[in-house]
């Protein structure tokens, strides 16, 4: 059961044919539910991501200088019904991506304090992050 968004928000669609736009930079797709897509599981900054062409990510800072970035720890692709599943990476894989920007996230506030002994300590965290397009998947 899909919903369908060209009638009416709350009308049932039976039809597969809910269409969504994905742009980045050049790349300009129509991406249509129901059809198979290709998606990786990558490591960067201690965390995995699923990611796939043309979403953008934001990931732990990265001290990389340039606009093109390539994440060589792949640990699954899967195009369509074919899945491969690296040992514990996938040799030769690699996920090209463009850097959009940084940025810190949103404020974390820390609160240190000791009942009866007028200890109280207040302190703010920002988290840099770096902002990642993922343009294409190469399997090697």
């Amino acid at each position: 059961m899909y919903y369908c968004k060209c009638r009416q928000r709350t009308s049932l669609c039976q039809e597969f044919r809910l269409t969504v736009r994905v742009e980045i930079g050049t790349i300009s797709k129509y991406a249509i539910f129901g059809r198979k897509t290709i998606y990786a599981v990558v490591e960067t900054g201690g965390k995995q991501y699923k990611v796939s062409p043309g979403q953008t990510i934001e990931v732990e800072k990265l001290a990389a200088g340039g606009d093109t970035i390539e994440l060589d720890r792949v640990y699954l692709v899967a195009d369509g019904d074919k899945v491969t599943v690296g040992k514990p990476t996938i040799p030769g894989a690699k996920v090209i991506a463009n850097v959009v920007g940084e940025g810190k996230g949103d404020k974390v506030i820390v609160y240190k304090f000791k009942a009866k002994v007028r200890y109280r300590r207040k302190r703010g965290h920002r988290q840099p992050y770096t902002k990642l397009a993922i343009k294409e998947i190469v399997v090697g």
